[in-house]
């Protein structure tokens, strides 16, 4: 007998705050409608296949089924996604809890998305995406979990800079843990800032937050011209800016369909020529999704599978 199953999660647009409480790791992601689509087969007969560029996505299936005591069963793995890797768009972790709630619905148990950051957490430092909600997470060992609210209406414009950045490196920085303690006083106001806002569905508060966040971290890895950036989103009636705080991506904070508009669009383009490229986006909370729950917007990136 082969099971199947299949599951959606979101990417994020970088991070609203990143960085140490006291000495301890956290983020709060930016989760956004674009997704990471998973489908597993599983059977003892199955002969493990996966994408080449999708070794982390099988080792997190490989791990579930440990945990379910099913170890001898084979994979057969596949993959669409809307996210272009080393942004800073959680497009690991999406396709790591993707295959992880697929697990679960090929053998119709409940989704944990507790045991979902344990095994995201044992293979790599992982973004929040797989939670339902916005929340902070302790990224590096999951320490730290507190829900801080459901998503409001939120247009996010998101910008790519060029490059890409290997998340695992940039945690093995030796610079880092000093850095980041340099900066804790201010991040600690950036978090309050964002709590308040999505308590309150306070767009603007969320905006000054994210773009003090941003600001902070621009000793750590900084963005072209960041502040010029958050007064040209000031000026176009945005909120602020955020960064991915371990990626190459900005996302510019506006009211709902702003992000699409093409006289800012045109503007951006003038006034910024090194972006390479442009997403618009909303605000969306994390957790799984499900075919027909769903439809993938654009942007595919689909990879069948290859032999183990």
């Amino acid at each position: 007998m082969i099971l199947e199953g299949s599951a959606l999660v979101p990417g994020a647009c970088g991070e609203l705050v990143q960085g140490t409480l006291q000495g301890t790791n956290f983020l709060v992601s930016c989760p956004v409608n674009r997704y990471s689509r998973v489908t597993v087969r599983l059977g003892h007969k199955l002969k493990d296949a996966y994408p080449a560029k999708r070794l982390k996505t099988y080792q997190a299936v490989r791990r579930m089924l440990e945990l379910k005591g099913l170890a001898g069963y084979g994979v057969v793995l596949e993959t669409v996604s809307e996210l272009p890797m080393g942004k800073g768009m959680a497009s690991s972790t999406a396709d790591i809890a993707a295959a992880c709630f697929a697990v679960a619905a090929a053998l119709g148990s409940k989704p944990d998305p507790d045991w979902i950051a344990t095994v995201a957490l044992g293979i790599e430092p992982s973004d929040s995406v797989f939670f339902p909600g916005i929340v902070l997470f302790d990224h590096v060992r999951g320490n730290l979990y507190e829900l801080l609210g459901e998503p409001f209406p939120l247009g996010i414009l998101a910008l790519d800079f060029g490059g890409v950045v290997n998340t695992e490196e940039f945690n093995r920085r030796l610079d880092l843990p000093s850095r980041n303690r340099a900066n804790e006083h201010a991040v600690g106001q950036a978090l309050n800032l964002v709590k308040a806002g999505i308590a309150r569905k306070d767009a603007l508060l969320v905006g000054r937050g994210a773009s003090l966040s941003a600001l902070v971290n621009q000793s750590i890895l900084p963005k072209p011209r960041l502040e010029e950036l958050i007064d040209f989103t000031s000026r176009h009636g945005g909120y602020g800016v955020n960064v991915a705080h371990s990626g190459t991506v900005a996302g510019m904070l506006f009211p709902p369909g702003l992000e699409r508009d093409s006289f800012l669009l045109s503007c951006l383009v003038k006034c910024f020529p090194e972006v390479k490229a442009s997403y618009p986006l909303r605000l969306v909370g994390g957790g799984p999704r499900y075919p027909g729950m769903i439809r993938l917007e654009g942007g595919e990136h689909r990879e069948a599978s290859t032999r183990g």
